[in-house]
């Protein structure tokens, strides 16, 4: 998650103070909205702790689950 931190900060131009700050609030949601099993994966891989052979099935339940979302 490191480094999704520096890469908004860097980005973005804001403090990586701020930025750890809109990830967790990113994060919250996405648990929020995401299926129990597909939220803890999603914490998983930005911890590092993640299967990375189930990487493609979390992605792809990701674009549904957006496109879903966003009417698409």
């Amino acid at each position: 998650m490191e480094e999704l931190i520096k890469t908004i900060a860097k980005q973005t131009g804001i403090s990586e103070d701020m930025a750890q700050k809109a990830v967790n609030i990113v994060m919250d949601y996405l648990k929020d909205k995401l299926p129990p099993a597909l939220g803890g994966q999603v914490d998983a891989l930005l911890s590092g702790n993640a299967d990375l052979s189930q990487a493609d099935d979390l992605l792809e339940a990701g674009k549904d689950l957006l496109g879903g979302m966003f009417g698409k």
